[in-house]
């Protein structure tokens, strides 16, 4: 029987992110600490309609676990159906987006959609579980409101709660903030204060030193880190380090260029070159800010053909030399 505390008791979990956290990533994260894993999002729609298709979103390994599956949606049996498919690749968990501020998936009223609709969000919760297996456990993520003029994260996560979630994760930002202005970290300490059920809290952990103040002033039980890792997964193995002997090791030349080319290998084991290769002109981008020749080395990489010609550029960047 899984327990709960696996996935909420002081664990660094890695924030599902379109785009960015697919299986290459994943490993890469887990390898340098991270606790939990998320899948990207994933239509619900989509995986009823077509799961060969939406099938690779969620798809993981062994070494992935703890893991979770996200999918989005409006409509409870469509999420439930959805939810009870995925049962058969066997996840520790099912995350319900309720968070997630694109146009394109709130204009279906998913997403932070629902946050305009707390009485539907909670029967989507109730759908769910009760498709669930004892041992999948039931999460959702969401936001602080729809905009300022309509914060309702406390009813809003209360709600859920009632409705069956077993532990709920908050990103104190509205829909219309996007990922701009700052994360409203009071947001996550009060719905803290009043849940029986875990919280992880998430926003804003930009180096190690944010993750612990964060628990330190909301009381989270579990910090989730997304932007804050891509460029630098080494940032769950420097959290780790900070907790345990009040420091950590700044990433050096060297571990960037060791980061970007295992970060390539992963990408191209799963899947094909010519997939990877397009993939990866977006996210190699994050590791290069801030070094020297690093816009020059983005410009290449985009025009950039193969794995290997990639590798060959990434080496010979003065920025990360040693």
């Amino acid at each position: 029987m899984r327990q709960l505390v696996i996935l909420t008791n002081h664990k660094l979990w890695l924030a599902p992110m379109a785009g960015y956290t697919d299986r290459a990533f994943r490993h890469l994260c887990k390898e340098y600490g991270a606790d939990v894993m998320v899948s990207e999002m994933v239509s619900a729609d989509g995986l009823i309609r077509n799961t060969k298709k939406t099938l690779p979103y969620i798809l993981f390994d062994g070494l992935e676990r703890p893991f979770g599956i996200q999918i989005f949606g409006s409509e409870p049996y469509i999420m439930a159906k959805a939810a009870e498919l995925c049962l058969a690749w066997n996840p520790d968990f099912i995350d319900l987006n309720m968070g997630c501020p694109a146009k394109k998936v709130v204009r279906k009223g998913a997403g932070a959609a629902l946050m305009k609709n707390p009485v539907l969000a909670a029967e989507i919760v109730r759908e769910v579980k009760a498709v669930l297996d004892k041992g999948c456990f039931l999460s959702s993520k969401f936001r602080s409101g729809w905009d300022l003029k309509s914060i309702n994260y406390l009813d809003f996560g209360l709600r859920l709660q009632d409705a069956g979630a077993d532990f709920l994760c908050l990103h104190p930002r509205t829909q219309s903030q996007m990922f701009s202005g700052t994360a409203n970290w009071t947001h996550i300490a009060e719905l803290k204060n009043q849940l029986s059920i875990p919280l992880i809290g998430n926003g804003d952990i930009q180096t190690p030193e944010d993750a612990l103040r964060m628990y330190e002033e909301t009381k989270c039980d579990s910090v989730m880190i997304g932007r804050g890792a891509l460029g630098k997964p080494w940032i769950f193995h420097q959290i780790h380090q900070l907790e345990k002997n009040n420091d950590y090791t700044p990433a050096s030349r060297q571990l960037i260029l060791e980061t970007m080319l295992r970060h390539i290998d992963l990408a191209t084991h799963f899947k094909p070159e010519s997939v990877a290769v397009k993939e990866l002109r977006s996210q190699l981008c994050f590791y290069t800010k801030g070094i020297i020749g690093g816009a020059e080395l983005r410009q290449a990489i985009n025009h950039a053909v193969s794995a290997e010609q990639i590798k060959e550029l990434i080496k010979s960047c003065e920025g990360l030399k040693f």
